[in-house]
Order: structure tokens, then sequence, then C-alpha cells
């Protein structure tokens, strides 16, 4: 008698949560309609904005390898998280975790470093200029690299969403704000070659972005993690 072989499960990304109430719109790496694969989430409790991308909170060190070994435990193919200021704890993640672990969108500097004229540098859109700090580029392995980077740290809409957690969202003001910091990224460096976006709130507005920049290589987390669960999955499609 043939025996039957039990189906194998699709290999799913874990993503570690930040405690969030804004609402997470498609092309959010919160929300699992953004991937084409499966993703599984894990919230850390009590880890907000404000703890993990103002306060540079080490405290919750700890509690995110917990939920990324828990994930690891049910599974999961590779590890991400749902905030690209995570880059402080990449190393730590890396040690802690037996799978590769894409901790943040900043990652990608180094790809687009390789794939662009040497003369020219990276820009980088994130969520707070201010808090974006030397040990932030170093845990990503970045701080070495020529960058131009953009905050959001006064557009008014995007601030009051994802750093102050107002539960509603304008996404057309949204919009206007990241094509706004992205003209002003190349104005002010008319050498970048290519830009990463940090925040997993930004996706999005990529082609926002893209209607500003142009020709421009735009790398986020969702170009990231779909590029992520091709090498781990074998999947290319």
């Amino acid at each position: 008698m043939k025996t039957q072989t039990p189906q194998t499960q699709q290999p799913f990304i874990g993503i570690i949560m930040l405690d969030t109430l804004f609402p997470r719109i498609k092309g959010d790496i919160g929300n699992p309609e953004t991937f084409s694969f499966p993703v599984r989430y894990r919230v850390v409790k009590g880890a907000s904005p404000e703890r993990m991308v103002i306060k540079a909170d080490r405290k919750l060190l700890s509690p995110f390898i917990e939920a990324g070994q828990s994930l690891v435990r049910d599974g999961a193919a590779a590890i991400a998280t749902s905030c690209g200021f995570l880059a402080l704890f990449h190393r730590e993640l890396v040690r802690a975790l037996d799978v590769p672990v894409f901790s943040s969108s900043l990652l990608q500097v180094h790809t687009a470093r390789a794939v662009i004229h040497p003369d020219r540098k990276i820009g980088i859109i994130t969520a707070r200029k201010a808090a974006l700090t030397r040990d932030h580029l170093a845990g990503a392995g970045i701080d070495k690299i020529p960058l131009a980077i953009q905050g959001m740290d006064d557009a008014e809409e995007f601030s009051s969403v994802f750093i102050n957690g107002k539960t509603t969202l304008n996404r057309e003001k949204c919009a206007m704000e990241m094509k706004a910091a992205a003209r002003n990224l190349i104005n002010r460096h008319p050498d970048v070659g290519a830009i990463v976006l940090e925040c997993t709130n930004m996706p999005p507005y990529s082609g926002a972005v893209k209607q500003v920049t142009g020709s421009l290589p735009v790398f986020d987390c969702v170009t990231m993690l779909n590029q992520a669960y091709a090498a781990v999955s074998g999947n290319q499609n």
C-alpha cells in the first residue's frame, strides 16, 4: 500500500511588530496583504515608536529576541521587524536567532551602494533624522558609506500617525509629505544615486517618491522582504 507524504508547510517570514494602533494599509509591513507569501506577526507589548525610535530603549532588546525566538520555534524561515530603527539591535538579533534576520530596510544600503556609480551617495529617507544615530548605521554596517539623510521630522501627518500614534491616516497628505521629503533630498544632494526608505510605513508611498526622483532606484522593506522570501524559500515567483 502506497503511503502519502504529508504536505510540506509553505515557508513563512516572521515579523516582529512594534506595539501600535495606527492604520496598516496595504503596502505597510503590518498588513499581510502587502505580501504574496505567508507572513506571521508577533507584537512586542509596550514597544511603542517613541521607545524604539525616539528613545532607542535598549531594554527592548530582550523582548525582541524572545519574540524572534518564538517565531523561529513556530517555523519561520526568516525574521524581519516592523521598524527600520531595529538596525540598532541587528547584530544582537543575528547572534540570537538561527535563521536569517532582515531587521531593517537600511541593510539595503549595501545593495544600493554596489549597483550605482561609486561617486554617488545613497539617500535615506527616515522617520526621524534626529534619532538616526551612528550606532544605528553601524548596526547595519553602513556607517562608513557616503549617505545623504532626509528626515520626516517636520512632516505633520506622518509624525502624528507613525510616531505619535494617531489612529487615522490621511493618505493623500502623507503622500505629499513623502514627495516633499524626496524633493528636499535630491535638491540638497544632487549626487544621490539611489534611495532607501528606512521606515516600514513608507512603502505605500514609494510610487510617490518615484514621481519625484525619476530614474533613481528606490528600495524599501517590501523590496527587501520579497528578495528575502525568494532566497529562503527558493520560490522566484
